[in-house]
């Protein structure tokens, strides 16, 4: 039987191999390989820079598929990785113009004949960290007979704000995802009150106060002098986040989590408390340390904290351990649950439609935010997605900064259903 993986590997050889050089040539090409990897997001230290210089020579490359593996052995620790690291290998090692290839992924596109390819997941991130340090020439588009003239539509183009809000969050490059942050830090989540069946008084109250009246009328001989009014006093719910942070959920929910974390620290956004947990394999409460003033180390505490991330997903054993032991807690007063995870499930349908029925029941709202909305063509086709859609108010996308915009007008609407009715229309 085949390795795992090579199919994918047999994809990354299109292009001829370039002729791998000598032995002190080949080290330099694998360090500048390595801090290529570093820049695009992989952990590339100089220790695996060593051990795949030390791999190489001890392993050699006599077959094609032997230095590609090699390579990916040393500088991937997790599956995701590899997507990085395929980009990166493509356009170093295998494309002959690889430097063509990557300007043209990083100029403004041109609608011409040929039609816009968007880039795979991680292609345009190791674009960029491969042309680090390369100037981009401008090619001279004036003079000459023979220069051809270009015509550019301008007229539905989108300023460079507008367009990273609709760039989904595994499309952006670090420098995007950068900015993006910045973006969602000044995001608010606002809320409105909710009405409690206690009463205070009030001079404008809306309901007449007839003990208070009584008790005035006593201190004038039983002579109504005034009538008191009394109104509904008013309290702000909680908000509780359950964030999945599987292997498939990685970019989506680590923007979530700076939304979240500019969420807990804003003032007079109306919310009693903010609850931040994290769910993989396993259950973890990430409150305290999403009250950290810095965004930087409050996420790099929650994932020492959480240390299923990136890894597989148990939604329904995940869900019940909540509700065993967080729900009574920071449930009451009719808390907002806000449910971030694509669906999929590895645990029984059963199981965790019966975890999502109690959430539901001991909740005021549960808002489901699922990447996969972002697909015209969505269908709650998965077990996973048919056993929870029934049991949510709100089904709301979450892949872009627009999508975190609408559901912020959600939250804000009691009567937001988004897309739960149509997809229950097709159950």
């Amino acid at each position: 039987m085949a390795p795992e993986g090579r199919n994918e590997a047999r994809d990354q050889m299109e292009y001829a191999p370039l002729e791998l050089p000598d032995t002190p040539q080949l080290t330099r090409n694998i360090t500048h390989f390595a801090r290529a990897l570093r820049v695009a997001g992989l952990p590339a230290g100089p220790g695996r820079v060593a051990d795949a210089i030390a791999a190489v020579a001890a392993v050699g490359f006599s077959e094609k598929a032997e230095f590609y593996y090699t390579l990916r052995a040393c500088f991937t620790a997790r599956p995701e990785h590899r997507v990085i690291f395929d980009q990166v290998f493509r356009l170093y090692w295998r494309d002959p113009r690889y430097l063509d290839h990557m300007m043209s992924m990083l100029l403004p596109a041109v609608r011409g004949a040929a039609e816009e390819r968007m880039a795979k997941p991680a292609e345009k991130r190791a674009a960029e960290a491969l042309l680090q340090g390369v100037e981009r020439d401008t090619p001279d588009l004036e003079g000459g007979e023979e220069a051809s003239e270009i015509e550019v539509d301008a007229t539905l183009t989108m300023s460079r704000e507008e367009r990273l809000k609709t760039l989904d969050f595994e499309q952006m490059s670090v420098a995007e995802m950068a900015q993006a942050k910045r973006i969602i830090a000044q995001m608010t989540l606002a809320v409105p009150p909710l009405s409690s069946r206690r009463t205070l008084a009030s001079s404008r109250g809306a309901q007449p106060d007839w003990r208070r009246t009584m008790r005035g009328a006593m201190r004038h001989g039983g002579d109504v002098v005034d009538f008191a009014r009394k109104d509904r006093r008013q309290r702000w719910p909680s908000l509780v986040a359950l964030c999945d942070i599987s292997g498939s959920m990685a970019s989506y929910s680590r923007a979530v989590l700076h939304f979240l974390h500019a969420v807990a620290n804003q003032k007079g956004a109306g919310w009693a408390d903010v609850h931040a947990f994290t769910f993989g394999t396993r259950l973890t409460n990430i409150t305290r340390h999403m009250g950290a003033r810095d965004v930087d180390a409050a996420l790099a505490a929650a994932g020492a904290e959480a240390q299923d991330w990136e890894g597989g997903t148990r939604i329904g054993a995940c869900l019940e351990d909540f509700n065993r032991d967080w729900s009574r807690r920071v449930l009451g007063q009719g808390a907002v649950v806000l449910l971030i995870t694509d669906g999929l499930d590895r645990d029984e349908p059963e199981r965790l439609e019966a975890a999502m029925e109690r959430l539901s029941l001991s909740s005021r709202r549960v808002i489901w935010v699922n990447p996969l909305l972002r697909w015209d063509g969505f269908a709650p086709k998965a077990a996973g997605i048919r056993a929870m859609l029934p049991h949510v108010s709100s089904f709301r996308a979450g892949h872009n900064i627009a999508a975190l915009q609408g559901l912020a007008e959600a939250v804000a609407r009691p009567d937001d259903a988004g897309e739960k009715a149509r997809l229950m229309a097709a159950l």
